[in-house]
């Protein structure tokens, strides 16, 4: 109770709010936010909860290269207020319907120097999160805007854990997570997950990054962080012309882990579609694909007498995928440039020819009609100034052959990217950097032009772009299912269990889950058969990989049947209960019909979990179709024990789940069963 008061003093008598600090609350009234300038003119802001302190007084502002600092000497030159409530519908996603209720307070700040710059800070206050944003109007700058930093603080009220991977790594966003005290966060990506000490969670991220560099927190100490942007070869870290806004800084803010899960925040604050037309031409799919045999080292991308990407070796995946209803079939390693140098340059890669022994004419026609589409792939080692020059032939290709979707990839270290700048000289810049904000866009774009869906690996961060550019459809951006084949140490059985609470609040994550036979290259994955189900239905994403070996499949029937029957695309999601790292059980409703799908996942430790059916439709019978570990089931041994049961049930039953250490469970509620 101490404390409690301590804090409510430092919020009341704080000098960064002394000159009469605007403020707005969220419709409900369960957020209030307050901005305002401290004594020396210093824009700040302040988040309270249903009364209580969640973000100390915290500052605002930019550090310039070629002006001075905006950053003190401001007042208050104007403010006002809307509010916003509307439903919208997404053409794929975790539900159908949105709903975007907020109140936003617009506060203009000018300098009280003669330099009379002007800024303006936008607040959006929901009941469950804020965001807030700067927009550069043309008064009192110049044309041009040089970021050399952003000066944005989180201060955070209460102690807390937090769960982060670090920035600035060679390995980009393929991390596992970290799970301290706040005071032993170094300089994390975002999203960054908290819950405090009285048991709030938090995360913070940000939503519409375009033309601008992505944000990362930086440990100021006492639970202060302050964002830093992804650094340039150009010097400023964003260069851009006003009139312009900045991406939104956003917090996610609820009472259960669950509640940060089915938080719309990165969505909403994003703009509405450009694509009105997408569902004519994007469908949700699964798809199969050589990819899986290349980390296993049975296969290569590279020509030779490995090669994967061959027409015969092509031409078995399309047989499976149409045999068993999979839409999709990715093919890697079909073009030229796959020489023993291409991690280093990735100039010699050709997005246009073919290798010889595979015949991508025939194969798309054979894929055809079969009723299936090949998948494209474009791994660009990061050199996207060879990449843009093909660009344009190179998706006006796949569009010619049917070919709808294509995976892109960026694998090169930090400061890896090969850029070419404006002086016609290539430069060296990060994933995050305002140069691939521009560059993922410009794929989008041109993809969406031909009717083609992207899914770029080693990416930029997700910020919800796929609510204005929905052919954007998923993404890499953490430790993929790559990392149990030959990853040191292999994904741990915590690890999806901190996905889902993190990396996943950014948006949908191309994971590649289902792979039965839980043997990477010599080690085993941590995982049982039924948690490789279960997360089909608890990682998010409107395509999905059903990533083995398709002899693998043809070798379990039985648990490869909830594979096929699992849909991607929902009209609702629900999280029925979880701990950040512990433990999470998600229901979906499908949006082509009345079933459900239930997947839990836990971590290395076992538990027993208790789940009211109560999202099933009142005075239905639905047949469950239940896929569970097995009492020996283990994720050190015996993982292939897997049950599979059926029983009828209704909305008024309640669901014991007995998930083994590293195992899950995976249902699917069949309505009107018999």
């Amino acid at each position: 109770m101490t404390r409690l008061l301590l804090l409510l003093a430092i919020f009341v008598a704080s000098p960064a709010l002394a000159a009469d600090p605007v403020t707005v609350a969220s419709p409900g009234g369960t957020l209030t936010v307050a901005v305002g300038v401290n004594g020396e003119g210093r824009p700040e802001y302040s988040v309270s909860r249903l009364g209580r302190p969640v973000i100390l007084p915290s500052r605002l502002g930019f550090l310039l290269t070629d002006a001075p600092k905006l950053e003190r000497n401001f007042a208050v030159a104007a403010s006002a207020r809307r509010s916003v409530d509307e439903t919208w519908e997404q053409p794929w996603g975790e539900r159908r319907f949105v709903r975007n209720r907020f109140n936003e307070l617009r506060v203009t700040l000018e300098e009280k120097s003669e330099l009379r710059r002007r800024l303006d800070l936008v607040f959006r206050v929901y009941d469950d999160g804020v965001g807030f944003r700067y927009e550069f109007p043309l008064r009192g700058t110049s044309a041009g805007v040089r970021i050399a930093e952003e000066l944005t603080e989180f201060a955070l009220a209460e102690p807390a854990t937090a769960w982060w991977i670090p920035a600035f790594q060679w390995n980009r966003e393929e991390y596992l997570y970290n799970r301290t005290p706040l005071s032993e966060v170094g300089i994390a990506q975002t999203p960054m997950t908290v819950r405090t000490e009285s048991g709030l969670h938090i995360a913070f991220h940000e939503a519409a990054l375009v033309d601008y560099s992505g944000m990362n927190l930086q440990n100021e100490g006492h639970g202060r962080f302050r964002a830093v942007l992804t650094p340039s070869s150009d010097g400023p870290k964003v260069s851009r012309t006003a009139p312009f806004a900045t991406p939104w800084r956003t917090m996610q803010i609820a009472d259960t882990a669950g509640g940060l899960v089915t938080n719309n925040l990165i969505l909403n604050l994003n703009e509405p579609s450009r694509l009105p037309d997408i569902r004519r031409w994007f469908t949700p799919f699964k798809y199969v694909g050589v990819w899986w045999a290349m980390h296993l080292d049975k296969e290569t991308w590279g020509p030779g007498p490995r090669h994967g990407a061959t027409t015969a070796n092509v031409k078995r995946y399309i047989d499976f995928a149409a045999a068993n209803g999979f839409r999709g079939v990715l093919v890697e390693g079909w073009n030229e440039g796959w020489n023993d140098d291409w991690f280093a340059n990735g100039r010699d890669f050709s997005f246009t020819k073919p290798y010889p022994d595979f015949d991508i004419e025939a194969l798309a026609r054979y894929a055809r009609a079969k009723g299936v589409h090949l998948i494209g792939h474009h791994e660009t080692a990061g050199n996207i100034a060879n990449y843009e020059a093909q660009l344009g032939p190179a998706l006006d290709l796949y569009k010619r052959l049917g070919i709808d979707a294509v995976k892109t990839g960026y694998v090169a270290d930090m400061g890896g990217i090969q850029a070419l700048g404006a002086d016609g000289r290539i430069h060296f810049e990060w994933h995050e950097g305002q140069v691939m904000a521009r560059h993922h866009l410009k794929v989008v774009q041109e993809a969406a032009a031909r009717h083609i869906a992207v899914n770029p690996h080693e990416p930029i961060k997700d910020t919800g772009l796929r609510r204005t550019w929905p052919n954007w459809v998923a993404r890499e951006g953490a430790r993929g299912m790559e990392f149990n084949a030959w990853g040191q140490p292999p994904n741990p059985p915590e690890h999806e269990t901190n996905l889902v609470f993190t990396r996943m609040l950014a948006g949908p994550m191309d994971f590649t889950p289902g792979v039965l036979s839980l043997e990477g290259r010599g080690q085993p994955i941590q995982s049982t058969q039924a948690k490789q189900l279960a997360l089909y239905v608890v990682i998010y994403s409107p395509i999905v990989m059903a990533a083995d070996l398709i002899e693998n499949y043809a070798a379990n029937p039985r648990p490869f049947q909830f594979i096929k029957d699992v849909p991607t695309d929902w009209a609702e999601t629900l999280v029925l209960n979880g701990e950040i790292g512990d433990y999470v059980t998600i229901a979906r409703k499908d949006r082509n019909s009345e079933n459900w799908y239930l997947g839990a996942v836990t971590d290395e430790n076992g538990r027993s979990l208790a789940v009211p059916l109560a999202f099933l439709t009142a005075g239905k019978t639905y047949r469950a179709q239940i896929y569970r570990d097995g009492p020996t089931a283990d994720y050190r041994g015996h993982g292939k024990d897997i049950v599979i049961e059926e029983r009828l049930v209704t909305a008024a039953d309640v669901l014991t789940l007995t998930l083994a250490p590293g195992g899950g469970e995976a249902i699917r509620f069949v309505a009107g069963g018999r």
